[in-house]
């Protein structure tokens, strides 16, 4: 099915084309200067001292936990996420316990349960910065501080969010974002792991790739011609092509934000007044990205859900979940506690189209035709 409004378009243009083609000319496109200039310049966006580029989300979600947790460790997540949130966990034999969001109009993990499932084995806190909005991560660091917990942020919606002028994904011991293609900084994939300490910095660059020593630019370059195996570690390397992307895009990312909060607006404006739904957050205080824009359904549940998705789509309007709440998966179901708000939301939220080249008349079309839907 074609769509007159996408959920999302990619923020391309020619700088693109030439930095990848720029990339090939140079005759180096695995990981090399292109990749260590991009973790250089993020940790100077982000204002941490340390940045790791990988070539997913996940591969640093994996390498942050690998480095934190291990079999018979606990970490609390949340279930309204990607459910590569929760995998990175399992992945690592630890346990992902799972927490309620706050309300419906807060998606965000709620402190207060996570304080509530905190048990002796529990050494981690994974929350999830949803749609670009941060996490009250006052109180959840100050609940990790209290009981000596980790935490690793999933920042991957949140690349340019602030809360009291900290950044999203540097606030906890771990950041991790990513570059999918419908992200506000695109590579196709990729992604990026923030780190407070030089020693974890070091141990990561090692899981990164292989557990090796060195890697295969300092090599060819004649900076090393050998290298030792210290620990068994991944092969989750970006490579330079995708580095040079992710460049541009980061130059993109102030003008992407900016145009991003005005349609936002534009939606506030066009939803207000609009029976039947919730907004979350409305008033949110903080500097977000916007990653996405997203309602909820007063009542219907998921049936009536679905309907007025399937009604926007014979209009032209593409529309989507975010997310499948991760504790009712069959992988996760056995054993999964109640989770009231976060079943609620799984099923009475619809992610409405939202990206940089949108205009305030396909936002007035897509709420004129959501206003009829429901």
């Amino acid at each position: 099915m074609s769509f007159d409004i996408p959920l999302f378009e990619l923020n391309f243009g020619e700088e693109e084309a030439q930095a990848v083609a720029e990339a090939v000319r140079s005759r180096w496109i695995s990981m090399g200067p292109r990749t260590a200039e991009l973790e250089r310049r993020f940790a100077e966006h982000i204002q941490a001292p340390y940045a790791l580029a990988v070539n997913s989300c996940t591969a640093a979600l994996h390498i942050a936990t690998a480095m934190t947790v291990g079999p018979g460790d606990e970490v609390i997540v949340p279930s309204l996420t990607f459910v590569a949130t929760v995998n990175a966990v399992r992945y690592t034999g630890a346990t992902p316990v799972f927490a309620d969001i706050t309300s419906l109009g807060d998606l965000s993990i709620d402190p207060e349960d996570v304080r509530r499932k905190i048990t002796p084995r529990t050494k981690a806190i994974l929350p999830m910065h949803y749609g670009g909005f941060p996490c009250d991560m006052d109180a959840l660091t100050a609940i990790a501080r209290e009981h000596q917990l980790t935490v690793i942020e999933d920042a991957a919606h949140a690349p340019a969010s602030r809360v009291h002028g900290k950044y999203a994904g540097a606030i906890g011991e771990f950041g991790c974002f990513s570059f999918f293609s419908n992200k506000n900084i695109t590579c196709a994939e990729g992604g990026m792991l923030v780190l407070q300490k030089e020693e974890d910095a070091r141990r990561a660059r090692l899981l990164r790739s292989h557990g090796m020593t060195t890697v295969s630019f300092e090599r060819a370059k004649g900076h090393a011609t050998k290298y030792d195996v210290l620990e068994l570690g991944y092969n989750y390397r970006i490579d330079d092509i995708r580095a040079a992307l992710a460049l541009v895009q980061l130059d993109k990312l102030g003008g992407d934000i900016q145009r991003r909060a005005i349609l936002r607006q534009h939606y506030l404006e066009y939803l207000a007044g609009l029976d039947g739904i919730v907004v979350p957050y409305l008033d949110y205080p903080h500097a977000s990205s916007n990653y996405i824009f997203v309602v909820v359904l007063k009542e219907g549940g998921a049936e009536r859900r679905d309907a007025v998705r399937q009604q926007l789509a014979e209009r032209g309007i593409q529309t989507s979940v975010h997310y499948p709440a991760v504790h009712r998966f069959n992988i996760y179901a056995e054993g999964a506690p109640e989770l009231p708000k976060t079943d609620y939301v799984a099923d009475s939220l619809i992610t409405l189209p939202l990206f940089y080249d949108m205009t305030e008349d396909q936002v007035r079309r897509v709420c004129r035709e959501l206003q009829s839907a429901l």
